[in-house]
């Protein structure tokens, strides 16, 4: 064998030896599976501007609402009457007029409860237990509700108050998740709020929300609806409205918006107030309410007299018996009700006492088809087309919310899903 031969056959004899004494190389691990973004549902969610007049959004602030309302539906919606915070927001969870609902006004009382007066304070089940709104029955439908504030969301619906401290409630039943009203809560804290519950699992993720801001409706009545400082309110909210929509797209979470106002707001002034109790004595009856409109009841013995001055068509207001009030009012059979009202021309207040010279701003409870009582109605996602609607009452929008989670509709109500069912996306 030649030397070359002879190193030929030794180096293959040592790569044979390591190939038989080396380990051998695990091959590269696989590369990590992307991860798969999570396909969430739809949730709807329910926005309220308490006092958005609808012709605020002519005004050329609020790019974001002006834009949902370009890509999906919106219409002049006609509030309730009485057109009040309290009656609307519990009409429009319910689909029910405030005359069949039981919350008739801001104020009111009970001949049950006869030391009680009911205000926008008021939790007590007894005073809202007349009728379920949605959340009552989406929860038992095992839809999960949260509320970032909504006028009864706090209320154990169906519960009952001890008479006695520490008042503990028994029974009853509230969204999975809700907020007991602050003012002095920001509208952005608001909005992250009803964000930060949309990050939590599916199992504990509300489906149907609301989200409530109050600064329009206050700006209003402290400024009127056409002063500078009530355009920067609605505004201001728009900007909101911009947040929770950039919210929603960072979490990948569709949904369908329904944005309403529960009234309009119109334009007072001290100047415009009449009295129209001019001839009673204060003895001759018991005054509930004042302003857009009146309600009281006279005192035994004196229904006689008190009609006489009351009732009838007078300058800038018109008064009835509650059984008398006009049928397209859906008002007057609710034993809450006084027994007469009188209801003020839109912008005028009517009461027993005079109106304060130089006092202006603005108010709302006027006849709900006044159009300075039109409220704000948009609503946007994947359940809608794009179209201008017709106007329609509040009373509608409860059996659309419905349809939205998933709700059969409900018998009894006064609302219908009628003026949405061509622009639903099926």
């Amino acid at each position: 064998m030649r030397w070359y031969s002879k190193i030929a056959a030794a180096a293959l004899a040592a790569v044979l030896q390591a190939c038989a004494t080396a380990p051998v190389a695990a091959p590269p691990p696989a590369a990590a599976p992307a991860p798969v973004a999570e396909q969430r549902a739809p949730v709807t969610i329910l926005v309220s501007i308490d006092g958005f007049r609808s012709d605020y959004l002519q005004r050329g602030v609020t790019p974001n609402l002006s834009r949902l309302a370009a890509s999906g539906v919106t219409a002049p919606m006609h509030p309730s009457f009485p057109s009040k915070t309290f009656p609307n927001h519990w009409t429009l969870v319910t689909g029910m007029y405030p005359d069949h609902h039981g919350i008739t006004a801001n104020k009111m009382e009970d001949a049950a409860r006869p030391k009680e007066v009911f205000t926008m304070q008021s939790d007590d089940p007894f005073w809202w237990n007349e009728a379920d709104p949605i959340w009552v029955d989406a929860e038992k439908a095992g839809i999960r509700t949260g509320t970032e504030f909504w006028p009864g969301s706090n209320v154990a619906i169906g519960g009952r108050k001890a008479d006695k401290w520490p008042y503990e409630i028994a029974g009853g039943t509230r969204p999975s998740d809700w907020a007991q009203f602050n003012q002095v809560i920001t509208g952005e804290q608001r909005v992250n709020a009803l964000i930060d519950w949309l990050r939590r699992p599916a199992a504990t993720r509300p489906k149907f929300l609301t989200l409530y801001f109050d600064t329009v409706d206050s700006a209003g009545h402290m400024y009127g609806p056409d002063d500078r400082r009530t355009t920067d309110a609605a505004a201001d909210v728009d900007k909101l409205v911009g947040q929770l929509v950039d919210g929603l797209a960072g979490l990948g979470q569709p949904a369908n918006l329904v944005i309403v106002a529960d009234h309009g707001m119109a334009a007072t002034s001290g100047e415009r107030t009449v009295v129209a109790t001019t001839g009673l004595a204060p003895e001759d009856y018991h005054l509930v309410e004042a302003g857009p409109y009146l309600s009281l009841t006279p005192a035994p013995g004196k229904e006689a007299r008190v009609e006489k001055v009351l009732l009838g068509k007078h300058d800038h207001y018109e008064c009835w018996r509650k059984s008398e009030i006009p049928a397209r009012f859906h008002y007057g059979t609710n034993a809450r009700i006084p027994a007469i009202l009188c209801l003020a021309e839109t912008g005028w207040s009517v009461g027993d006492k005079p109106g304060k010279a130089g006092e202006s701003g603005g108010n709302h409870g006027f006849d709900n088809l006044s159009p300075e009582m039109t409220a704000l109605f948009i609503a946007y996602g994947p359940a809608f087309k794009q179209a201008v609607l017709p106007a329609f009452t509040n009373v509608d929008v409860y059996p659309l919310l419905r349809d939205l989670i998933g709700l059969p509709a409900k018998p009894g109500v006064d609302g219908t899903d009628a003026p949405f069912r061509d622009v639903l996306a099926r």
